[in-house]
């Protein structure tokens, strides 16, 4: 086999250095703690016996509506982030949500990958599920999650334009679109809280509309999401957290900062 020149093997290694670099660099940016392209939200204070349980993809029947029973058991509020789709869809359960005292935030219509969105895209999946989950609660949300974590400089911008706050998470994902079971769930999620984390579990999947489509049981599964946040609950409860929605962390999170400016200007 005739042996590849010197000139074109460098060659692949630099392409293959770069496409590396590329890549980490992407991961890097794209992290949910990461603030390359703006500002947004990651954790609360981070002195605080506080956590925020959050949900993404729903509203999913049955499995939402079974979480929502868990919350109530155990007296404990969440964030629900929606998919407008699935908010037009379902109305009585993000009513269902509301009226339990959970916030709600969007998710755009159909779990769009923003970047992929320009200008105009953008402002649309977001006023379009702002108008589903209006028309379904009576109220506006403020907070938003970009599907898969995925923004850039123009996304938040328009977000921001759009008066939302980006809300990301700090407990890395366990995976739970996996179907792993709810104790892996669970031990995934309770080995990084920390004071103020935001925690990110899923209701359901894209806001694909399972019940509606009659698709196969294990597309829209969430039952061990259902048990999982018992688990998670029960085991923060012990070592001593309090649950807040997310506008209640903001909330503590500006008191602080006022707090913070008053106590340099006696300074």
């Amino acid at each position: 086999m005739a042996r590849m020149p010197r000139r074109a093997a460098w060659t692949v290694v630099l392409l293959g250095v770069v496409a590396a670099l590329l890549f980490f660099g992407y991961e890097a940016a794209e992290s949910p703690a990461s603030q390359l392209f703006g500002a947004t939200l990651v954790h609360g204070p981070r002195d605080r016996k506080i956590v925020a349980l959050t949900y993404d993809d729903g509203p999913n029947p049955p499995y939402t509506t079974r979480i929502l029973r868990v919350l109530r058991a155990e007296g404990v509020h969440a964030t629900f982030f929606v998919v407008g789709r699935a908010v037009a869809a379902y109305p009585q359960v993000v009513r269902a949500e509301v009226a339990a005292g959970n916030a709600i935030g969007n998710h755009t219509w159909a779990h769009d990958h923003l970047v992929l969105d320009d200008r105009a895209q953008l402002a649309r999946t977001l006023d379009r599920t702002q108008a589903a989950i209006l028309a379904a609660t009576g109220a506006r949300t403020d907070l938003m999650r970009p599907p898969y974590g995925g923004r850039d400089w123009l996304v938040l911008d328009e977000v921001r334009r759009l008066g939302y706050t980006p809300v990301m998470w700090s407990v890395p994902l366990p995976h739970d679109w996996e179907y792993p079971s709810a104790t892996t769930i669970a031990r995934r999620v309770l080995r990084y809280v920390g004071d103020g984390s935001i925690i990110d579990l899923h209701d359901g999947n894209q806001g694909i509309l399972c019940a509606r489509l009659h698709l196969a049981a294990h597309v829209c599964d969430r039952s061990a999401d259902v048990e999982a946040t018992r688990l998670i609950v029960s085991a923060l409860k012990a070592r001593g957290y309090r649950f807040v929605t997310v506008p209640q962390l903001l909330a503590l999170r500006r008191a602080q900062a006022v707090a913070a400016r008053a106590s340099h200007g006696r300074r």
